[in-house]
This record gives C-alpha cells, structure tokens and sequence, in this order.
C-alpha cells in the first residue's frame, strides 16, 4: 500500500481496514480496522432503555481504554445534527477538568450525549433544570455524575480554599469533606486515597441533591423512565468505578 492510500485508509475515505505504519514510515502487516457510526436518530434513541445506554457507555470506555475507538465523520455529523435534530441518549455532568473529555471517555460522538461541565461535578438550579431538559423534553435516558481522580475542587474543598467565586463551589463540596472524616488514614488532600474518598461521597451528594431538588426526575426514576448513576473516572487509566 502506497502513503496516500494508507492517508485515505485512516481518514476512512476509500476503506475500512488497512495496514499501519510505524513512526519510522515503514508499513506493517497489522490490520487497522476503522468502525463507522451514524447519528442517533429519534427512532433509535427512544427504542433504548436506561440500561442499554449505560452497558453502550461501559462498552465505550472499554474501547477508549485500549484505543479501540469508533471512527466517526465529524463534519457529517455537524451536517446531520444541524439539520435533523439532537436526540441524545444521555447526560453527564462531569468537571470541567481538561483531562476529562466526556464524549472521549465513553466513545460517544456528535448528537449521543449532553454534557454539563462544572468545578467538581457539583448540582445547582441551572444544571438540575438542563437535566429536567435532557430528560423531560429531550428524551434522554441516563443521568450520569461523574467525578475524577486529583480533583482540583475536591481537594480545595479539602483545604478550605477561599478565593473568589470558587469558594461557592468548595462550599457544596465540604459536606462530603466532613462526611468522609472515619478515613482511616491521612486526611489531607496530600493523600491520593483520602481525596478519591472525598470525590465518591461528593458523586453521591450531588446525585442526592438531583433526585431531592426535582420532583421530575425523581418522578421519571421512579417509573423506570430514567437512571441516574455516579462514576468515578481514573485519569491514569481511563478506568469507570461505578458509585451506586
């Protein structure tokens, strides 16, 4: 295979499968296999249940993991979404860490996921009401909180940062700060252990606080319409701990 086939082969323009190349420019006999997805339609969202979606979410991480992720044609993606509407299938409220690309981590693309982004994963009126959104209006299935290891927020909640509009922030995160005092070991944000110990309860909190601030999506998780679920996301190995 010449270099502007394989060119072609990765952007996935004339094949599926095609040998690899290694840094020195040589060709090996390795096959890459590039698979598609279109996007989600309506008709296909709404035949999911709440745990289809979460084992197609698993299933993804476990592609990102090794690098096994879907090939997607992202500017047929804009053109299609644009055009036909969103119908996603989950949302997750993650941190805005940058480590921590949502759609990435559980090999999700254009149209599969709504995503709200905070300091350290936490609920307030604006995000519970994008949630109600998601699900009520838009269909949505899951509701994912997730949270990570070395949490900036967490481990400021920890320290009892005070700085600005931050502070409103470590503030809805201290409760698990106090909840988790029966760690046996150090508690300081200092200790890896103590601050993932910390983050676990803040997931949990913040689903807590979801389910007790809307009767909606209490309501909806009630009749089996919904799930929602806490995960722990671990940066060295793109691993998913599932909360509850």
């Amino acid at each position: 295979m010449n270099y502007k086939n394989l060119i072609y082969c990765i952007l996935g323009i004339t094949t599926l499968s095609c040998s690899t190349a290694h840094k020195n420019g040589s060709i090996s006999s390795e096959k890459l296999v590039l698979k598609t997805k279109h996007v989600l339609t309506h008709d296909e969202r709404d035949a999911l249940t709440p745990d289809a979606v979460i084992q197609e979410f698993i299933d993804g991480n476990n592609r990102f993991k090794v690098s096994d992720i879907t090939y997607r044609n992202h500017s047929e993606e804009v053109r299609k979404t644009a055009t036909g509407g969103q119908f996603p299938k989950a949302i997750v409220l993650s941190c805005v860490d940058s480590r921590v690309p949502v759609e990435d981590v559980f090999d999700q693309g254009l149209g599969d996921v709504f995503v709200a982004r905070v300091a350290g994963n936490v609920a307030n009126t604006d995000i519970i009401g994008s949630m109600e959104f998601a699900c009520k209006v838009s269909g949505a299935k899951v509701i994912i909180v997730m949270g990570h290891q070395h949490c900036g927020a967490v481990k400021g909640a920890i320290d009892n940062v005070n700085l600005g509009n931050i502070t409103s922030i470590v503030d809805k995160i201290k409760p698990a700060v106090a909840e988790s005092q029966n760690f046996e070991g150090e508690k300081t944000s200092k200790n890896e252990a103590f601050v993932k110990a910390v983050a676990k309860k803040n997931i949990q909190n913040t689903i807590n606080e979801i389910r007790s601030k809307s009767e909606i999506l209490r309501t909806m998780e009630a009749k089996g319409e919904i799930k929602i679920i806490g995960v722990f996301y671990t940066l060295r190995n793109g691993e998913l701990e599932f909360i509850n």
